[in-house]
């Protein structure tokens, strides 16, 4: 796959970004669009939880699985398969009638992300083999991700309010129908495929034993509180964890017998490494819990419409666009003081959401502002997370490193939405009036605080400078 013209590489580009494209949109976009999904399809406030959180566990459960597939049987073909499977999952989301086929079609819309995304981030590695070139395509890959964000933002506040058809909030699921219908017609007809590796192998059991621990966990951790913590739901919670336990082992072994592990645990053998990984860990914990109780307070609680709510998040959204592409730079001069000034920046915007939203009258202009400025501090930390957690392991373990940390981060944006938000719901359960929203809103948002906190002190551990 070498010799491409510089036209055919760019309009490849276009085509492997419609993955993050799709992908990003379908998580912000049902962020905003919860109390809309929750009321047509009758669902409890646990089943609001788990329409984004086993999207996120099944992203996370498969994501090494997903570059490896492409390895083995050519990305251009994984791709186009994945794309499939995610824009069919997204039309079953799209004619649900009943939480369950939601929650199920969900968690197959995030195993079509897993080995759709992988694909396209390798593909920009064949495509853009020159160092300067692939920082462009990098650069734009990422600002199509940034860009679905506030698209799937916008969207989500404005297509429950509109019904056409069907109702509002199936569009945004029945939205990803033509968008994929073009991008599967298009990587078919213009793409090349990769070149194949038959060698590769796949840890069935690991992936096996990760997959159900981790949808065990997450939904017993979220139904187990809906039900008043019976005594089953704590056992099976505990035969969860210790299924984690009994992965690393797994892992442990198959590496020490020359086995090819799901997960390399010689990873974690490199302090930074782990440092960074925490960091990673506790930020991403607040990634989507933020939007999810904001969606819940200025909705069910301030009383905002669903499209006055996606506009507001739009600012947010900006504000991280704007602010991502400038940290990239800032940080080859400033190193880790820029994630450090991000974290500050959004802690205080933290405390700031809660001076202006419990204002007798909402100013809508300062809470823009807020969001805005919440946004700027998003954008300078998350784009070099990867980069600082990552540069001090070999390039041999490269491809490994950067399949563990997207799988930490996604299955932490799942446990955020299970913990803070399980605490916000806790604490509102019986107390629906707006002092209970708000009450159960400010403990929220001190714990996304205490998590933004670790951030600031394991970036603190992490060394500035290559020695």
């Amino acid at each position: 796959m070498l010799g491409f013209s510089k036209n055919y590489r760019w309009w490849a580009l276009l085509l492997i970004s419609s993955g993050v494209f799709l992908s990003v949109i379908d998580i912000f976009i049902v962020n905003v669009a919860i109390p809309s999904i929750k009321k047509g399809i009758h669902g409890t406030d646990g089943d609001s939880q788990l329409f984004i959180a086993l999207y996120l566990i099944g992203y996370a459960s498969f994501l090494i699985t997903g570059g490896r597939m492409g390895d083995h049987f050519g990305r251009k073909k994984v791709f186009i398969i994945a794309m499939l499977v995610f824009t069919s999952a997204s039309v079953v989301c799209g004619v649900a009638q009943t939480p369950t086929e939601l929650i199920t079609a969900r968690f197959i819309q995030g195993i079509g992300s897993a080995f759709m995304v992988p694909q396209g981030i390798a593909l920009i590695q064949i495509l853009f083999p020159e160092h300067n070139e692939r920082i462009k395509a990098l650069g734009v890959y990422g600002s199509i991700a940034g860009t679905a964000s506030v698209i799937g933002q916008f969207l989500g506040g404005l297509l429950p309010d509109i019904h056409f058809i069907a109702a509002g909030w199936r569009l945004i699921f029945l939205i990803n129908l033509p968008i994929g219908l073009l991008a599967i017609a298009l990587s078919a007809r213009f793409l090349k495929e990769s070149n194949q590796k038959k060698a590769v192998k796949f840890d069935y059991s690991g992936i096996a034993i990760l997959s159900i621990a981790l949808v065990s966990f997450t939904y017993l951790l979220i139904r187990g509180r809906e039900l008043g913590w019976p005594l089953w739901s704590i056992l099976l919670m505990i035969g969860a964890l210790l299924m984690i336990w009994f992965f690393i082992s797994d892992q442990k072994k198959k590496l020490a017998s020359g086995n090819d592990p799901l997960i390399n645990v010689e990873l974690f053998n490199y302090k930074d490494f782990n440092i960074g990984l925490l960091a990673v860990f506790f930020y991403y914990l607040v990634q989507e819990s933020y939007f999810f109780v904001n969606t819940l307070l200025f909705q069910n609680g301030l009383g905002i419409s669903s499209s006055q709510t996606g506009i507001l998040f739009a600012c947010q959204g900006i504000g991280y666009v704007v602010a991502s592409l400038l940290s990239i730079r800032l940080v080859g001069v400033f190193g880790k003081r820029v994630l450090q000034s991000g974290v500050l920046l959004m802690i205080v915007a933290l405390v700031f959401h809660v001076i202006v939203l419990e204002a007798k009258a909402v100013n809508q202009l300062a809470l823009m502002i807020v969001l805005f400025g919440y946004g700027i501090g998003c954008g300078s930390v998350l784009p070099s997370l990867l980069t600082i957690t990552l540069r001090r392991i070999p390039t041999h373990f490269a491809g490994a490193a950067s399949g563990t940390y997207s799988t930490v981060q996604q299955t932490a944006i799942a446990l955020g939405v299970v913990v803070v938000v399980g605490l916000f719901l806790y604490v509102l359960s019986g107390h629906k009036s707006l002092s209970g929203y708000l009450h159960a809103y400010r403990l929220a948002t001190a714990c996304n605080i205490l998590f933004l906190m670790a951030v600031a002190f394991f970036l603190w551990l992490i060394p500035d400078k290559e020695d």
